[in-house]
């Protein structure tokens, strides 16, 4: 099946008073149309900055510095605001996290989704457009529409505001949807009924999704794939089996821990000792290093390229290379020989 998106190389860095910090490092994915690929990885690791590059979302003082932007084929890479403001609803939308930051507290919810159906169907007279936000707002699972139509943000609960956003990103039939941390402003099991209706959704329209998060438990419920960062650069991929049940990177043997599952006894949940890198002067070997009980010393003076370990899963760790001593994964998995 060819590739809905393609991202080859992408390097993008922010120009500060410290620094260029360099976000987002050497990236390569891609994504097959209606499916869901999971981006995981702790705060400030570059998720969120990879989809607003795709996006072309990002603040002045960011820069693409390197690699190329596919889009069901066509090279999208030097599309100006212009041309990506016709890309925008159409082939990809947007869920952000907060919902109280991406609706209008002044208007109503009704009104706010049909100003996106609007935007890309601007000949539809007023009947047409209340009609395809019923549709909409039934669609999200927002129950008694025409009663809720006219009620502002305010009014709803968290869960029924992130699935008015929700409806509002849907309002031109995306082919590939971003939901950047779309359930961490709510309680647990408002969460689960996101998510439920997001695969939902996805499922009957077909649409491909791109789901960043730090929570591997919403992962494990959302995903087909998961791509695990780190410092800004993909340091494992794979199906949700494969990163579950045998991840092979030791960062990532450091995230399963993290899990509720995993809690013993009242006993607090395991954290990964040590801090990220500053991506200012980041390291010039493997960016995990300095935190890795694993690490080797070409750890530290080179960086590791991803290995293949089937043709869906790889890892960037020296301990796949044939000349690394062999390791007992202590998650999951087999011995690295």
């Amino acid at each position: 099946m060819a590739a809905l998106l393609e991202v080859k190389n992408l390097s993008v860095s922010f120009d500060t008073a410290a620094g260029e910090v360099q976000a987002v490092r050497d990236v390569s994915f891609s994504l097959s149309g209606g499916e869901v690929l999971a981006i995981v990885g702790e705060s400030g690791c570059g998720k969120s900055v990879l989809c607003r590059s795709i996006m072309k979302l990002l603040p002045d003082n960011a820069r693409m510095k390197s690699g190329q932007i596919l889009l069901d084929g066509a090279d999208v890479t030097g599309y100006r605001e212009r041309d990506m403001r016709r890309l925008r609803g159409r082939m990809f939308s947007m869920i952000f996290q907060d919902p109280m930051t991406s609706l209008n507290p002044t208007l109503p919810i009704g009104r706010q989704i049909g100003e996106a159906v609007l935007v890309h169907q601007p000949k539809l007279k007023r009947a047409a457009v209340r009609r395809r936000v019923l549709e909409l707002m039934e669609l999200v699972g927002i129950e008694d529409p025409e009663a809720r139509y006219s009620l502002y943000p305010h009014n709803f609960s968290g869960g029924m505001r992130q699935r008015s956003v929700m409806a509002i990103a849907l309002a031109a039939n995306p082919r590939l949807l971003f939901a950047d941390e779309p359930t961490t402003a709510l309680d647990v099991t408002i969460q689960a009924q996101i998510l439920d209706l997001l695969r939902d959704i996805q499922q009957k329209l077909g649409t491909a999704a791109v789901l960043v998060s730090h929570d591997l438990g919403v992962v494990a419920r959302a995903a087909d794939r998961v791509a695990v960062m780190y410092a800004g650069k993909i340091v494992e991929t794979g199906t949700v089996e494969e990163i579950f049940y045998h991840p092979r990177h030791p960062y990532t043997w450091g995230l399963m821990p993290s899990l509720p599952a995993f809690a013993r006894d009242g006993q607090p949940l395991y954290t990964i000792p040590g801090m990220p890198p500053a991506l200012v002067d980041p390291p010039r070997g493997d960016a995990f290093a300095s935190r890795n009980e694993y690490a080797l010393a070409i750890d530290y003076e080179e960086m590791p390229p991803l290995f293949r370990i089937t043709d869906t899963h790889y890892a960037a760790t020296w301990l796949l290379d044939p000349r690394a001593p062999a390791v007992t994964p202590p998650v999951g998995g087999e011995p690295d020989v």
